[in-house]
């Protein structure tokens, strides 16, 4: 048995969206599936005190060797997903129904001459159409309930049909219109069947007909002034979005196909793949892959262009490969072309088009012995599919990574290179990172992030605002690498020599106009790093070189890593040091420098918003930052302030007469022009 605690997903990285997860034990088979409108809340559950949790729930996690989930865009979603998993797995950890023959179906007996709908559970019967399963029979009568209203079918045992059929007169269904009443003889034979057929095809997942038909009637019967008419048929619509609420997982067209769908970053790309039959996901596949060379000098819709089509010819490939070797290998298969065809579906939907789209149609065309288009949708129900196998994709990349990532063996492995590569006395236990953010010049920031022992120590990340690199509106990322290299090792001179005292020290973070400190310990900050990379090539580790011979600094090793071809470039040396694409160290060096990036973004996309807040503040003599803010956070806004009165700006704390009407005069002149 495995400790939950092996296998427990790393503190915020489970997604908060819904979605259904399936726990696997050491074999990799399915144990438990289950569903969850937060996927977060629902899995810490199973990885809290295991004395708290039910016996059974505690022999499952400790069965289990791993877990994993797939990412949905709503609960009604994420509920028929895990019905279809609990039929195709059959975990031993899923509850099981008494009969323990299978769960509950909706069934229509076609047998009969009035077929009707009904529950059902256990073995299946020539003659009776089944859909399903579900894992709830009020779900089934609850749906059913639904339908009947659109399509008045018989849902009554044959005992009742026969004894209203003597009597002459229809059960309450029938009263109200739930029940077309063919024991009475209100719709002939014929008429029932094609209720019964318009049924079948609906839960078959060929809704649109219906609801547009529907949508069609009622307003025809608005039109004409008959609104008791239309409210039955609103009404009647109503019911069949909520039974078929609209989702990605259910296409309305019973389309037949599979979305497919890539999502790649500097090293890696992850594929996954939905199969949907009869508007259903039947399937769901995924891998992640090393990015091949190939594409390393391609922007990224080619690179995506390419590695759609490479895939495609080799799955589609492979799969026309199996379906023949299963086949020439059965003594039961008879010569069957459908077989392939549903092996290979007519449409495959795509992010972008390969660029030999064309030619790679026939190549499908020819494995499959039929017609294969690819699609890229734009809009609708199948873009809102492949965006959720995109959302999967990503997901899948990201947890690759953190796995990865959060492997003390991996990170042992990717410092322990790091050391050899750039020959260092020891391993990099403390790594720093910066990094250079701004728009053509504007707003120009910098981050530094902090790693220790492979891992982000966020209490000792820092955000700059560079002032000396960026005063003529043109950004030199050369001279703000250099200047907030300067900064902060000057703080850290200074941190070595004196401890900061108690009115230096607002007990949240150090009080420096240019700098956030997020650590709380005065202390922590002088503790060197072993590496300190910067974002760039050979001019920025040059720059950063400078700085550090400047201030001294001799005991920390600099880098830089060129994020085109992720190339680690050394001060003064004329060619980059070039590690593996899979090494270990690559990607810790790559996961820092991408942070660095993240916290830089987010702090330039604050300094943005606030520099656009108080735009048209910024002219006017006499007020600084301080005083800009009182004046919005008074007002609410600069609208408001615009429409204030002088004496209305005097009331701001800070704001005397004179620089009340300068205001005043300043607002109003630009609000004339």
């Amino acid at each position: 048995m495995a400790d939950p605690a092996t296998y427990r997903p790393p503190a915020g990285t489970i997604p908060t969206e819904p979605g259904v997860y399936r726990f696997r034990d050491d074999n990799r088979r399915v144990i438990y599936v289950g569903k969850a409108k937060s996927l977060r809340a629902r899995l810490s559950n199973y990885f809290q005190d295991v004395t708290g949790l039910h016996p059974r729930t505690r022999q499952m996690v400790f069965t289990a060797a791993s877990v994993e989930w797939t990412v949905v865009s709503s609960e009604v979603e994420a509920l028929q997903l895990e019905y279809t998993w609990i039929k195709k797995y059959d975990p031993r950890f899923n509850v099981k129904y008494k009969d323990d023959k299978s769960y509950p179906m909706l069934a229509v007996s076609l047998n009969e001459q009035f077929p009707r709908a009904f529950v059902y559970r256990g073995p299946m019967r020539r003659g009776v159409r089944y859909f399903g399963p579900y894992s709830h029979a009020w779900a089934i009568r609850e749906t059913l309930d639904l339908l009947i209203r659109v399509f008045p079918m018989r849902t009554c045992t044959k005992g009742v049909f026969n004894r209203h059929h003597q009597l002459g007169r229809p059960c309450l269904l029938g009263y109200i219109d739930k029940c077309a009443a063919p024991c009475v003889g209100k719709v002939s034979r014929d008429e029932h069947l094609e209720i019964v057929r318009g049924f079948v095809s609906f839960m078959n997942g060929h809704t649109d007909p219906v609801t547009k038909m529907l949508q069609a009637a009622m307003n025809e019967a608005a039109e004409e002034l008959d609104f008791e008419k239309a409210a039955r048929l609103r009404d009647d619509l109503e019911a069949i979005n909520k039974v078929m609420e609209k989702q990605t997982v259910v296409l309305g067209d019973g389309t037949d196909a599979d979305f497919i769908s890539f999502h790649l970053d500097e090293l890696e790309a992850a594929v996954q793949i939905f199969n949907i039959r009869a508007g259903r996901v039947k399937g769901q596949r995924g891998w992640v892959v090393e990015r091949p060379p190939a594409v390393d000098d391609l922007e990224a819709n080619d690179a995506l262009a390419v590695m759609l089509g490479e895939f495609l010819l080799q799955f589609y490939s492979d799969m026309a490969e199996r379906w023949a070797e299963d086949r020439k290998n059965s003594a039961a298969v008879a010569v069957e072309t459908p077989g392939r065809l549903a092996a290979i579906p007519r449409d495959i939907f795509v992010q972008a088009l390969p660029i030999d789209h064309v030619e790679l149609e026939s190549v499908l065309a020819s494995l499959r012995g039929g017609p294969v288009r690819l699609h890229v949708p734009q809009r609708g129900d199948k873009k809102a599919l492949l965006d959720t196998v995109e959302k999967n994709a990503n997901e899948a990349l990201r947890q690759h990574k953190l796995k990865r990532h959060g492997d003390l063996t991996a990170r042992s492995a990717a410092l322990q290179e790091l050391q050899s590569a750039l020959d260092m006395d020891q391993a990099p236990l403390r790594i720093e990172c910066t990094d250079i953010s701004h728009i053509q010049g504007t707003d120009v920031v910098a981050s530094l992030v902090v790693f220790e022992d492979g891992l982000p120590k966020k209490s000792d990340y820092r955000r700059y605002k560079i002032k000396e690199a960026a005063g003529d509106g043109h950004s030199n990322d050369v001279a703000s690498i250099a200047e907030v290299t300067r900064r902060r090792f000057l703080r850290h001179n200074s941190d070595k020599s004196a401890v900061p005292t108690e009115d230096e020290f607002d007990g949240t973070r150090f009080v420096d106009e240019d700098v956030e400190e997020f650590s709380v310990d005065p202390k922590r900050f002088a503790y060197p790093p072993q590496l300190f990379i910067v974002d760039g090539g050979l001019p920025q580790v040059n720059a950063a070189q400078e700085m550090f011979d400047e201030l001294g600094v001799h005991d920390v090793m600099l880098i830089g890593l060129a994020k085109r071809l992720e190339e680690v470039w050394l001060p003064g040396e004329e060619d980059p040091l070039i590690l593996s694409r899979n090494s270990p160290a690559l990607f810790l060096l790559q996961q820092i420098r991408d942070e660095a990036h993240r916290f830089a973004i987010t702090f330039h996309r604050q300094q943005r918003s606030k520099r656009l807040r108080y735009s048209e503040l910024d002219q006017i003599k006499g007020l600084g930052q301080q005083r800009k803010a009182d004046l919005v956070k008074h007002f609410g806004s600069v609208k408001r302030l615009k429409s204030a009165t002088i004496d209305e700006i005097q009331e701001v704390p800070g704001i005397g007469p004179k620089l009340a009407e300068t205001i005043f005069a300043s607002l109003r002149s630009r609000g004339e022009a």
